[in-house]
């Protein structure tokens, strides 16, 4: 079951800029860009690193630490590097924006937290 957190998207102003937010208990990364809001997990599975000195270039998140890349819609490492980052589900109603978290019993949100 998801649960929606409205995250506050004033300290969060410029474009492409990942931040980290938290939501719940949760913390994660998120960032606007022309496709719109992303939520994603906030270290590297690969290394461990965080994603807020990471780069987007397009629809991928690009680690900082060894380059490795995800697609921020499916959260797919590029092939070759077996491992994923878990993309979380925003909205925005009425200009606030959300974002979705699995229950605190889910696999994910024990595995990402």
């Amino acid at each position: 079951m998801l649960q929606w957190y409205k995250i506050d998207k004033t300290s969060i102003y410029v474009e492409d800029r990942i931040y980290e937010v938290e939501a719940g208990r949760t913390r994660l990364c998120i960032l606007h860009n022309a496709n719109g809001w992303k939520a994603f997990s906030r270290k590297c599975p690969h290394a461990g690193a965080s994603f807020v000195t990471a780069w987007c270039e397009g629809e991928e998140i690009v680690c900082s630490y060894h380059r490795h890349r995800f697609n921020l819609t499916s959260g797919k490492g590029c092939p070759g590097q077996g491992d994923f980052i878990k993309i979380y589900p925003t909205k925005v109603e009425n200009e606030e924006l959300y974002v979705a978290i699995e229950s605190s019993g889910s696999f994910f949100n024990r595995l990402f937290k």
